[in-house]
């Protein structure tokens, strides 16, 4: 983090925090321990509808530093929440105490019995650990929607399970080991025998009490009864009481317990799962049912293992999907009342798939239904249907009323009384006043969610939501004996009604635990346990109106995956609740020192440290791109002072752009001249004595650019024609002096398109024009629209008015062309056109090398990863696009002026390269430079490679 912890701020914390901080920056780096206000208020953030704000957040690294921690915090009694990736909905991974972060450092795995185990730290995206397991054709069993975005630690803590996982293989039945840190700081790995007697021998008292507690529930038939009907469906409110019931071995009770403990009793720092088989056949269909009732009497009929899956989705929530892009068209169609049924079969070969099919539609041959039923095993549509159905959550998010929370509630029936408990769950959000509240869920379990949106701004607004789920708890509990929450875990939401549900003997048990494991309570207290009744409608998140753009964010954090600077400063969800709270603070004008400061800082955590490569939108379920959000707060602080300033570059851009030609010869010379050390000695010390105003120097800082010059012959008059435009950016910068190809890349292109017969058109007085892409980036809208549009009126002119295709050779700024230029021409990005219109036209001999491959963000965005992928593998032997590299943070001129952000987001970039590999590839000459720098191998344009293999 770039931004100074100021040692000041420790006035601001209470005295034992202030010794806290302290003595844990003794061995912590400080780097990664904050005290500044802004920085623990936009940590503070997560999925649910709660907010509070840490007084310290630490990023721990390492077990040892987590022992050290959980030690000092006992010493001094301050309470400690762990968190991984923030995407919890129910309030455990609040507090306003210490926040430690654990995701980055806690991302090693290992695959042992030929992927019939996993070994994960908490910092794994579960998404990925399917990726590792994929060669195997096995996964993990745990499914939740957020698989993509949540990590291991917060599924094995919250016992997240899923659409199909059902109760068989969430992480208590898939559980094999674990290591842990307990609240004295001790450390036990249950997968090591001497580290299990070991800790038995120093942890006598709680190794008792496990056993005390499990021969009492094994002695109570009336208690061990409740417990294992408690567990025919899902349920993660309260601790894992059926550890008792299931095991004998206190060991086995024990890792069993942690699982859905929510960090309260222990930290998971690494989980062994069990895996199970990931079939490769699969069929998935949306049924349209006239009404709920009916959708839930089909889903009566149905079971495991003949479908995986069956996700119900009532009207309002197939409504608030209808428009998005694949979803098919007669959802808008579809009466008031109907509903839907999402129903996915799985199979070890197709002949056993189709005869699933057969049997299900034989089992609902007496359902009546709005639809025929329609199985599909194309993977690209069953994918579709099911991205739809994870969707519908945070797409509730986006249609809501501003000023209002999303709020999702989690409850389980037992499946004979499905039908009627949907029903009452309706008449219920009806009598309340959520009539717009929208209902769906893992209906084969059981398990409903209903997600509705509420203001919190009076006490009116509060009482009618605790009177609502008061009376929802009536009804699940006592009229239906269900869960009052089913996968999403306790929380602080759900933490006020354990004993409700669970009666005052369980209750009691829980207590105990909670006290044998952690008898200073400093681990995640009221989470789970607390004597707060009114927890449940207390720290609500303020969701005040800011900016068009990000006013939809529901702050679910599926942003924070994409973006290059989360590691640095800011990510996009922090960036919208520091925005959000700079609103409420003008708004009530409550603390004027507090709101400057969030302003100040958030110039440089929020504004510019953001890439603004809208990658965030690709993730984001409601489509909010935090990249344009920063444009229009750049757009902001244009003065007429800059905009002349941004003009006068406009209308010299030639001279300009001879200009930085001078200086990259210059800096080439001066490199040739003194050498690559004392070059880099130089340039550290004038960047250092200009508080970094002067860029950033690397061996890899390209020699100067060229302008083609190409002219058409009479032998090219029968060929086909392309327009070659050459972007500024590869204008002006050229190879670096330690690249492989020592050719200009307009050079490359040229030549690769003369391979494949074409004929190539290069526009007159290039060096006059661009795209504007970087003023856009800046903030300068107008100018940026200038400029594309005397290029727009070039290139249609030399393409025959868009007969012709036209050819870029740098991506952002193809993203920027065909987002702004007239849709008559045909603009293509390298990757585009090398995959669309060359390949087929030459003959490739492939290398026998491991490549690197870099897709741009703007790659990412126009779809391109699969084409660029498919280039790479025609010339190379093995190409790998590492999993967690996504942009690269250079942004334009970021990577000069502020090295770290491509630094951060680049972390992960070495250790997925292998040995011996030298050249990398991308599509845009600055990503190239800071590939390069990160990695030391050559990065240039995957034209190169093209044209290498190219006879």
């Amino acid at each position: 983090m770039a931004v100074k912890n100021n040692y000041n701020d420790l006035a601001g914390l209470p005295a034992q925090y202030q010794t806290f901080y302290l003595d844990i920056i003794q061995y912590i780096p400080k780097q990664r321990v904050f005290i500044d206000p802004v920085i623990t208020y936009a940590y503070g953030v997560d999925a649910s509808l709660y907010r509070m704000t840490p007084k310290i957040v630490i990023k721990a690294r390492t077990i040892k530093e987590v022992s050290s921690l959980i030690k000092q915090a006992a010493q001094q009694k301050i309470s400690l929440t762990f968190r991984a990736a923030g995407t919890s909905l129910c309030g455990q991974s609040l507090t306003d105490s210490v926040l430690v972060i654990i995701s980055e450092g806690w991302q090693n795995y290992s695959i042992n019995n030929n992927g019939e185990q996993i070994t994960l730290q908490p910092g794994i995206i579960g998404s990925a650990a399917n990726v590792y397991l994929k060669p195997y054709s096995r996964k993990i069993g745990p499914d939740p929607a957020s698989i993509d975005h949540a990590m291991i630690g917060g599924m094995a803590a919250n016992n997240a399970s899923g659409m199909c996982c059902g109760t068989s293989d969430n992480s208590y039945k898939t559980v094999e080991d674990m290591k842990l840190v307990f609240s004295d700081g001790s450390v036990l790995n249950t997968a090591d025998k001497d580290s299990c007697q070991e800790w038995k021998q120093t942890h006598t008292k709680l190794i008792e009490e496990i056993e005390t507690l499990r021969d009492e529930i094994q002695g109570d038939s009336d208690l061990k009864a409740l417990i294992s009907q408690k567990f025919k469906i899902k349920n993660t409110t309260g601790y894992s009481l059926n550890a008792f019931v299931d095991y004998y071995d206190p060991f086995d009770v024990l890792k069993h317990l942690l699982i859905g403990s929510e960090g309260t009793l222990a930290l998971i720092t690494e989980i062994t799962y069990r895996t199970i088989i990931d079939h490769k056949y699969k069929a998935s269909a949306l049924m349209i049912f006239p009404d709920m009732k009916t959708a839930c009497l089909a889903v009566m009929n149905l079971y495991r293992p003949l479908v995986s899956a069956a996700e119900l989705l009532d009207r309002i929530a197939l409504r608030s999907v209808e428009d998005w892009s694949g979803v098919p068209s007669y959802i808008k169609t579809l009466p008031g009342k109907a509903a839907g049924l999402l129903v996915e079969i799985r199979a070890e070969n197709n002949d056993d798939l189709y005869k699933k099919i057969g049997e299900v539609k034989a089992k609902l041959a007496d359902i009546n239904n709005l639809r025929p039923i329609e199985f599909t095993d194309v993977k690209a549509e069953y994918e579709r249907l099911w991205k739809i159905r994870a969707g519908i959550f945070p797409a509730v998010g986006g249609i809501r009323d501003l000023g209002t929370t999303v709020i999702i509630e989690d409850v389980a029936f037992p499946k004979d009384t499905l039908a009627d408990a949907v029903m009452t769950l309706r008449e219920c959000m009806d009598k309340h006043g959520y009539g717009d509240g929208i209902i769906y869920g893992h209906a084969l379990d059981g398990n409903v969610h209903f997600v509705f949106t509420q203001s919190f701004s009076s006490e009116e607004d509060k009482n009618r939501y605790k009177v609502f789920i008061e009376d929802i708890c009536r009804f699940v509990v006592e009229q239906y004996n269900g869960s009052l929450k089913a996968e999403h875990g306790t929380g602080r939401n759900m933490a006020p009604f354990v004993e409700f549900e669970w009666g005052k003997k369980a209750y009691k048990m829980m207590k105990r635990l909670k006290k044998a494991f952690d008898p200073d309570n400093i681990l995640n207290p009221d989470v789970i346990i607390t004597e707060n009744g009114n927890l449940f409608i207390e720290n609500i998140k303020a969701m005040p109106p800011t900016q068009d753009i990000i006013n939809k964010c529901i702050e679910c954090g599926y942003c924070e995956v994409n973006c290059p600077s989360h590691n640095f400063t800011f990510s996009p969800r922090q960036r919208i609740a520091s925005q959000r709270e700079i609103a409420r603070l003008k708004l009530t004008g409550e603390n004027p020192a507090l709101l400057k400061r969030f302003e100040e800082e958030y110039e440089f955590l929020g504004e510019e440290t953001c890439a603004a490569d809208g990658l965030c939108q690709l993730t984001c379920p409601v489509s909010i791109n935090t990249g344009d959000f920063t444009k229009y707060e750049r757009s902001l602080k244009v003065t007429p002072k800059t905009e002349n300033a941004a003009n006068f570059i406009n209308n010299h851009f030639s001279g300009v752009s001879t200009a930085m030609k001078l200086g990259l010869t210059g800096a080439n010379a001066a490199h040739t001249i003194v050498g690559t050390t004392a070059m880099e000695y130089i340039t550290k010390k004038l960047r250092k004595a200009s508080d970094g105003k002067i860029p950033r120097w690397t061996k890899w800082m390209p020699k100067s650019g060229s302008t083609p010059v190409h002219k058409l012959t009479e032998a090219d008059r029968n060929k086909p024609k392309v327009v070659y435009y050459p972007s500024c950016v590869t204008r002006m910068m050229g190879p670096a002096k330690y690249d492989y190809d020592q050719r200009q890349l307009n050079e490359v292109m040229i030549s690769l398109m003369e391979k494949a017969g074409y004929a190539v058109i290069l526009p007159d007085n290039m060096d006059k024009y661009c795209c504007g892409m970087p003023f856009e980036s800046e903030g300068y809208f107008k100018i940026a629209d200038q400029m594309s549009a005397k290029l727009e009126k070039l290139l249609l002119e030399c393409s025959h008015d868009g007969e012709y295709p036209v050819l870029c050779d740098t991506s952002p700024c193809v993203y920027r062309m065909k987002k702004v230029m007239d849709k008559k021409l045909k603009i293509y990005d390298t990757v585009d056109f090398i995959h669309d219109c060359l390949l087929d036209k030459l003959s490739i001999k492939k290398l026998p090398e491991t490549v690197m491959i870099h897709v741009t963000c703007s790659a990412r965005k126009m779809g391109l990863l699969e084409k660029f992928k498919a280039i790479a593998e025609a010339c190379a032997q093995k190409v790998i696009i590492p999993e967690k590299v996504h942009c690269c943070g250079f942004a334009g001129d970021k990577g000069f002026k502020i090295p770290a952000l491509n630094e951060s987001a680049l972390e992960h970039l070495n250790e997925a390269i292998p040995a011996g590999c030298t050249h990398g590839y991308s599509n845009s000459r600055t990503c190239e430079v800071g590939l390069a720098a990160k990695s030391g191998i050559c990065y240039q344009s995957i034209a190169y490679l093209v044209d290498e293999c190219a006879e």
